[in-house]
This record gives C-alpha cells, sequence and structure tokens, in this order.
C-alpha cells in the first residue's frame, strides 16, 4: 500500500495528474476539493467548512491507513512552504500512513504562471471545482496566494527519502503520471 502526498500550487495540474497517476497504478485519488466543496456548498468561506474539511481528511486518512484494502492512496494539496503549520500537516498526514505500514512518497509540481492561470479555468477543473467558477476572482486567488506564500519547495529543502519534484509546464498529465511511475517502479514499460 502507498501514500502519494501530491502537492503543488493552485492549478499547477494536481487533480488532473492524480487522475492519470490513478489510472494507471489503482491507486484511489483523493484531491483536497472533495471535502471543500459540499462544505463551502452548505456554510461558504466560514470558519465551519475549514473545520469540517479538516475532520473528514483526518478520519479518511485514519480508515484508509488502518483498515482499508486499498492499494494506495493519492492526495493532493497545496504546501505553504513558508508556514510551519504547512510542514507539520503534511508530516502528520505522512505519519498516519506510515505509522499503518504503508510506503510514503511526495511529489512536488510546479509550473510557471502563465501555463496555471490557463489550467485555472479548463472545464474539467471548473466542473470539479465549482469553487473556482467565478474565474477573475479565481484567477486573483492564484497570483495573490503565489505572491503571499512560497508554493513550491527551495533546491533540497525537501529530506523525504521518496521525493520526485516535476516542472509540468511543457507536460501533458498522462506523461507526468507516467514519470511519475517510473521513478517509484510502479510501471512495467
Amino acid at each position: 500500500m502507498t501514500f502519494v502526498l501530491l502537492f503543488g500550487p493552485q492549478a499547477v495540474g494536481k487533480m488532473t495528474v492524480g487522475e492519470e497517476l490513478a489510472a494507471l497504478t489503482g491507486f484511489r485519488l483523493f484531491h483536497n476539493h472533495m471535502t471543500i466543496e459540499p462544505l463551502y456548498a452548505i456554510f461558504g468561506d466560514a470558519p465551519q467548512t475549514w473545520r469540517l474539511s479538516n475532520a473528514f481528511r483526518q478520519a479518511i486518512f485514519e480508515a484508509a491507513a488502518g483498515s482499508s484494502p486499498l492499494p494506495g492512496l493519492i492526495f493532493t494539496y497545496v504546501w505553504a512552504f513558508d508556514l510551519a503549520a504547512d510542514w507539520q500537516y503534511a508530516h502528520d498526514v505522512t505519519a498516519i500512513f506510515e505509522t499503518g505500514g504503508w510506503d510514503t512518497v511526495w511529489v512536488e509540481l510546479e509550473a510557471d504562471m502563465a501555463t496555471r492561470l490557463v489550467r485555472n479555468r479548463t472545464p474539467h477543473r471548473l466542473e470539479a471545482k465549482p469553487t473556482k467558477r467565478h474565474v477573475a476572482w479565481s484567477d486573483q486567488e492564484v497570483k495573490m496566494t503565489s505572491d503571499t506564500h512560497r508554493l513550491n519547495s527551495r533546491p533540497g529543502e525537501i529530506q523525504h527519502p521518496h521525493y520526485l519534484r516535476l516542472e509540468t509546464t511543457d507536460m501533458a498529465p498522462n506523461d507526468a503520471a507516467r514519470a511519475i511511475c517510473r521513478r517509484f517502479g510502479w510501471l512495467n514499460e
């Protein structure tokens, strides 16, 4: 069983690469908006949304790591490297799976801002993430968050033993998923 923490800035392609990776490996995709969207529909951008989203994620992680016969789980995450709490969250989630005997892998995606703004408006993204459908606001959030936080690691900063960083500006999602599989030995080509 393998837990994949797939992280990077908004609209870098985490969900789409995660879908391709799931198709190649049989792992299940748990993208971060799977807990946000239903709660946002009820509470909007309120403390309850974020508190419950975190509680649901924790319960899902614990259930998957503790007793689930899943071959693997892919979780997407926007990691602000300048926030100690985000570092702690990544380590805490990973520890849940390691304690359950799972292998853990960290995969970081990066792409330039122009590419991310194009990806922010794709029909697939907007279908899966209703909170992003106000595209002018969403584009501004992508820019503002990147100005406010450091959303990709510095070279050598990640010390996880099973780590891969992919520059996806000019890479198709399936190619990115195949690169991940090749790196970790999940694909026989």
